[in-house]
């Protein structure tokens, strides 16, 4: 009974003292799980608060590729400010700016980076690429937080040094076609529509060529009677500028066109044209103010004799346009004024604003508006005939106006949690997902 008791209490001693080594097991790893969160809360807690803005960036993919800083959704709370902008590149590819602003402990600690892309490279390849030189425009802020020991450089080892030849001399084109056709039992509508796209850009000048088709034709069956309605334009733009220093350009803006709803056999304008910009051109990313000035001669061949009276006419005209753009971290604006008239009567004559505006009222308010509204009174090329009820109702001739108007209001207001470095992509990416550029 004694032998029984003995092993019934050395049995409960070794249970305990293997209950106890598994409890110190658990709690020592809970305790090194718990430091490493620390750690990790630590490191961040002391990552760069970092606000992006860039309306072409597919915000899932740069949180997954650049997790080492806190994503903010308010410029106020940011440390590092960054702005990317693009514009058309002579290689038929864009040219992304990235304009990094230090704020707070960071203030002053500025920075711009350029990345061109080319006309060969796919979004997927773009999208790359602007992702790592947002990399490389950061580490001199992560530098300087808890987190520089996170991060490991490293380059390609096939990096070559090579000597870059342009067969194509600049030249570059584009060509494009897009048919479109649809039907039901008493309507079919077959569109077309052809472009090619000529340029060569330089520092010192700037040769675009436009060539564009359209044809749209519908056809209705009622009662076993079929009725077609044709439409269609023919353009060709050209333009040609020459830079005369960092404010001056001169050119050429010279357009034929031939088309149905305008009542245009033949029409050509040939304007040549000079340009001031306000501020030098190489700021042309974040800010332009240009004032351009064209005059030349117009000639017309008209399809159905207008309401003055013509089958064809030459006139000269001139034009005004005054353009403002800007993009800063309080937004954006773009609004262009335009005027032009006849020499030969000045009440033939059009007025047009348009413009985008876009920008952050308070935190997380902002405002967007675009619209545009013209003044209308040189429509030379209307037909003197009184147009049918269908080609009013189916647009297929310009009619009379005086004036057009359109335009939208937005209105965004955001709050809560500052922090989004959270990326989740179930069931798609919803507004984060890449949009193109």
């Amino acid at each position: 009974m004694k032998d029984f008791k003995k092993r019934y209490h050395f049995k409960k001693l070794i249970v305990s003292i293997t209950v106890i080594l598994i409890l110190g097991i658990f709690l020592s790893k809970a305790t090194i799980a718990q430091e490493s969160t620390n750690i990790t809360d630590t490191l961040r807690r002391g990552a760069v608060k970092f606000f992006l803005d860039c309306r072409f960036c597919d915000m899932n993919y740069t949180r997954q590729e650049i997790p080492y800083v806190n994503y903010v959704r308010d410029t106020h709370e940011a440390q590092v400010y960054l702005l990317v902008t693009n514009q058309n590149a002579g290689s038929g590819g864009d040219q992304f700016t990235f304009t990094f602003q230090g704020q707070e402990e960071f203030k002053g600690m500025n920075d711009t980076l350029v990345y061109t892309s080319n006309a060969n490279e796919t979004r997927t390849e773009i999208r790359e690429k602007i992702t790592n030189l947002m990399k490389m425009g950061l580490m001199r802020y992560v530098a300087r937080t808890p987190l520089f020991s996170e991060i490991e450089i490293r380059n390609n080892s096939d990096l070559k040094s090579e000597e870059v030849v342009d067969n194509w001399n600049n030249w570059v084109f584009e060509l494009q076609t897009s048919p479109r056709f649809n039907a039901e039992e008493s309507y079919n509508r077959l569109f077309f529509s052809n472009s090619i796209n000529i340029t060569k850009i330089t520092p010192e000048l700037k040769l675009e060529i436009e060539l564009d088709q359209n044809n749209n034709r519908q056809r209705f069956i009622e009662d076993g009677i079929e009725t077609e309605y044709i439409r269609n334009r023919k353009s060709a733009d050209i333009l040609f500028v020459k830079s005369l220093g960092s404010h001056w350009s001169a050119g050429l803006k010279w357009e034929i066109r031939a088309s149905t709803s305008e009542n245009y056999n033949f029409n050509t304008e040939f304007l040549p044209s000079i340009e001031y910009d306000i501020y030098p051109y190489e700021e042309a990313t974040h800010r332009q103010f240009r004032l351009l000035y064209s005059a030349g001669y117009q000639y017309s061949n008209y399809i159905d004799t207008t309401i003055l009276n013509k089958a064809k006419e030459g006139l000269f005209k001139h034009e005004v346009r005054v353009a403002y753009q800007v993009q800063q971290k309080w937004g954006s604006v773009n609004v262009s004024l335009t005027g032009s008239n006849y020499f030969h009567d000045f009440s033939k004559n059009k007025i047009q604003l348009d413009g985008y505006i876009r920008m952050r009222i308070l935190k997380g308010l902002s405002l967007s508006v675009n619209g545009g509204i013209a003044y209308i009174n040189d429509q030379l090329n209307l037909r003197g005939d009184d147009l049918t009820e269908a080609e009013r109702l189916l647009r297929l001739k310009e009619q009379a106006t005086n004036f057009s108007i359109e335009g939208g209001v937005s209105i965004t207001f955001t709050f809560g949690s500052i922090y989004n470095n959270v990326v989740n992509p179930r069931f798609g990416n919803g507004g984060g997902g890449y949009r193109g550029y």
